[in-house]
């Protein structure tokens, strides 16, 4: 398959669900292939179904996608895995791309809710592997190709908790303070190369993983100049524009999709 504007290809880690998954159909609906990963193949396979079984159109009515190649394709991964697996793992991503993939977005993480003395060594193995080893990782094996051509582009998913203090998610706030500066290399490692590096970091976003914790994030958001949660789907706006070539000229940034809940309060 020759790759067009209207076929290029994303990796997109951790989108099995949540933001990960809404990035997935918002990429899927402007024109995007979209390489869906996650360690559970059923919601996986779910995923992908639900992309290639329909196309957005621009009034937003839904029609069934009568095109050869899918929109969407699911390869299993385990990003807590050595680094060798992950190699390998970038290896089928770039054959699943037919040889080119076009950009990349760091969007899987974990985030142990507990507190510094309560965290277990596993936790503390997996999260570190998992929110820094793996991109980076992946970084390492899949930008030098996107820099040779001389194109491509790659989204880190932040968090507003980088930029505060917490009780109970140090850990996690930490790895995604890392993932940042690291996205801020990388633009001035691959930048000058052709391939753009930027962060969207999103705030308190309703998703699967924290249904059960509505009143929390409610009372959390209520002072913020938003008011409310956000929506996966917010920040999977953000996310497409910074791959689109409307944002040519923007590198090393970090847009926050926060409510403004990192910036401001009305109370």
């Amino acid at each position: 398959m020759t790759t067009t504007e209207q076929t290029r290809t994303v990796l997109v880690t951790g989108s099995t669900s949540g933001i990960g998954a809404a990035t997935a159909r918002t990429l899927a609906a402007q024109g995007w292939r979209v390489i869906v990963t996650g360690r559970d193949t059923t919601r996986g396979d779910a995923v992908v179904t639900e992309i290639n079984g329909l196309s957005q159109t621009g009034d937003g009515s839904d029609h069934s996608d009568t095109s050869n190649d899918p929109k969407a394709v699911f390869i299993p991964s385990d990003l807590a895995a050595e680094p060798d697996v992950l190699r390998d793992f970038a290896a089928a991503v770039t054959e699943a791309a037919g040889g080119q993939l076009d950009a990349i977005v760091h969007n899987a993480a974990l985030c142990p809710a507990v507190d510094t003395v309560s965290l277990t060594d596993a936790d503390l193995e997996a999260t570190l592997a998992v929110n820094i080893r793996a991109p980076h990782v992946l970084t390492a094996a899949l930008a030098p190709a996107m820099a040779e051509r001389g194109s491509g582009a790659i989204v880190v998913i932040g968090s507003w908790m980088a930029h505060v203090g917490h009780p109970i998610v140090g850990l996690y706030s930490a790895t995604k303070a890392a993932e940042i500066q690291l996205a801020r290399s990388w633009a001035a490692e691959f930048g000058p190369r052709g391939v753009r590096v930027n962060t969207v970091s999103p705030g308190a976003t309703r998703t699967p993983i924290n249904a059960s914790d509505g009143d929390v994030i409610a009372a959390m958001t209520a002072p913020t100049p938003a008011g409310r949660p956000g929506t996966p789907e917010e920040v999977a706006d953000a996310v497409a524009w910074l791959l689109s070539g409307r944002a040519g000229y923007v590198h090393g940034a970090e847009i926050p999709v926060d409510g403004g809940i990192t910036a401001a309060r009305t109370a």
